[in-house]
């Protein structure tokens, strides 16, 4: 990737003959910035690939070594989700016309084939390639001296984004900032109450936040030890086959599988009902494997302690108004989702929902507490907006704590959000997306909804 430079090949800095020119407005100087997309995931390169159809300029600011640097943390796992779901249009028309060999649409693409056979080459096409920028972590973002409360003329003043790229500071002025950073890096707590509490924090050497390789190079942690799993959604799930394949070769192995649900069969989704073959194959696959007792089911039950003893990890929780210990636990592996971080945008004036810390105008669309893990109606830049102009949070950060986000939305929302801040004002108002239906979609406020308890989105996408 292209090092960086003050000048950013002239996309980032109004033209110095302008700045001296005394006719020429704050606005008009801002009109001149580029957009700054933070991240460079599947729906941050879906939004430079939409700008750069739309020949506007822009870059992306990216905290990992490489691009797709979360993806790569669960690079093993398999999505249910086809190709032809996780491509995005502009971005395939883009690597067409660089020569790019197209996967076959069907299959279904590990987290390591998504990078270096999708995000990998669409990051280096021309259009794209010069203006991301690595290992280049965004602090903060707020408005160019005009702080959180001042309103006049504030959406005429550029932003400005402070960054560090090598230990070295940087600022980037914008247009409009698109943040796309996703929740994946700001896992949930194992305790149901959702808080940090330092007893379960001293335990990290022994905790894994995610989907460990179990299969692979982190095959010893597990083998033949007492593992407790905990969530219930895709990614439990994922673990806990995982860990049934491992105990086939190492029968001393035993699973424990921790979650709030009333009941386990909540947790199987659609099965044969759910469009998306493979994600209902999830829910059919591990509904055996409990039948079979090979996975020891603890439901419901809603940890509030997690802590060190004697025996290894211990849990206290409660169990039907009942409290329960769970001791000699080896090795925990937590899948109860993950949840936005505001901290780089607290100077910006934002729309957030109380309860699924989302964008404020989806949460009534997503919120599980209302509806099942359906389809979510498709939804673009009106839905986005924030009261900052020209600011948006897309992608999985735009669910906050919700599940079940799908990368074709994400592609959804930065096709509309580019049109908007192209001017193609009728483009940004289609919908132009047709979401696969899980085959349990319920809105009935008095039974259980299906997506009751923590769940995680990494292969949600």
């Amino acid at each position: 990737m292209t090092a960086l430079n003050d000048n950013i090949q002239g996309c980032c800095n109004p033209r110095k003959n302008d700045l001296g020119n005394n006719n020429v407005t704050n606005k008009e100087i801002t009109k001149q910035l580029p957009v700054v997309i933070i991240g460079a995931g599947p729906v941050d390169l879906a939004a430079a690939a939409h700008l750069a159809s739309r020949r506007q300029s822009f870059i992306l600011l990216e905290a990992g070594m490489e691009v797709g640097s979360n993806i790569k943390s669960w690079g093993h796992i398999r999505l249910f989700s086809p190709w032809r779901y996780n491509i995005d249009k502009a971005a395939m028309n883009l690597l067409n016309d660089s020569g790019w060999v197209q996967p076959e649409l069907e299959n279904l693409p590990t987290g390591q084939e998504l990078v270096e056979q999708y995000l990998r080459p669409l990051s280096n096409v021309p259009e794209i390639q010069p203006f991301v920028y690595l290992n280049t972590k965004v602090l903060s973002i707020g408005r160019k001296d005009v702080d959180k409360m001042k309103t006049a003329n504030r959406e005429n003043v550029p932003f400005v984004i402070h960054a560090e790229n090598n230990g070295e500071y940087k600022t980037f002025e914008a247009k409009a900032v698109i943040d796309a950073t996703g929740t994946w890096a700001n896992p949930n707590p194992a305790v149901s109450s959702g808080i940090w509490l330092a007893d379960e924090r001293s335990l990290q050497e022994k905790i894994y936040y995610g989907i460990p390789d179990i299969l692979g190079k982190e095959q010893e942690s597990y083998a033949n030890k007492r593992i407790a799993v905990v969530g219930g959604g895709h990614s439990a799930i994922n673990t806990l086959l995982d860990l049934v394949k491992l105990k086939e070769s190492y029968p001393e192995t035993e699973i424990l599988w921790i979650m709030r649900r009333q009941r386990v069969e909540d947790a199987y989704g659609g099965e044969e009902k759910d469009a998306l073959e493979a994600r209902g194959l999830l829910g059919s696959r591990i509904h055996n494997m409990v039948d079979n007792r090979q996975v020891k089911v603890i439901t419901p039950f809603r940890i509030q302690l997690v802590r060190k003893s004697e025996e290894g990890i211990e849990l206290i929780g409660n169990q039907n108004d009942k409290q329960i210990r769970l001791d000699g636990i080896d090795e925990m592996i937590v899948n109860t989702g993950s949840r936005p971080d505001f901290s780089i945008i607290n100077e910006l004036r934002t729309s957030i929902d109380s309860a699924t810390e989302s964008v404020k105008a989806l949460a009534p669309l997503i919120d599980p507490n209302i509806h099942s893990c359906g389809t979510v109606r498709p939804h673009g830049e009106k839905e986005l907006r924030q009261p900052e102009k020209d600011f948006y949070i897309v992608g999985a950060k735009s669910y906050g704590r919700a599940p079940t986000f799908l990368m074709a939305t994400g592609y959804e929302q930065v096709r509309s959000v580019a049109a908007y801040l192209s001017g193609d004002l009728n483009s940004a108002e289609k919908v132009e997306l047709d979401l696969p239906e899980t085959g349990v979609c319920s809105v009935n406020l008095n039974s259980k909804s299906s997506c009751d308890g923590p769940v995680s989105t990494c292969c949600n996408y």
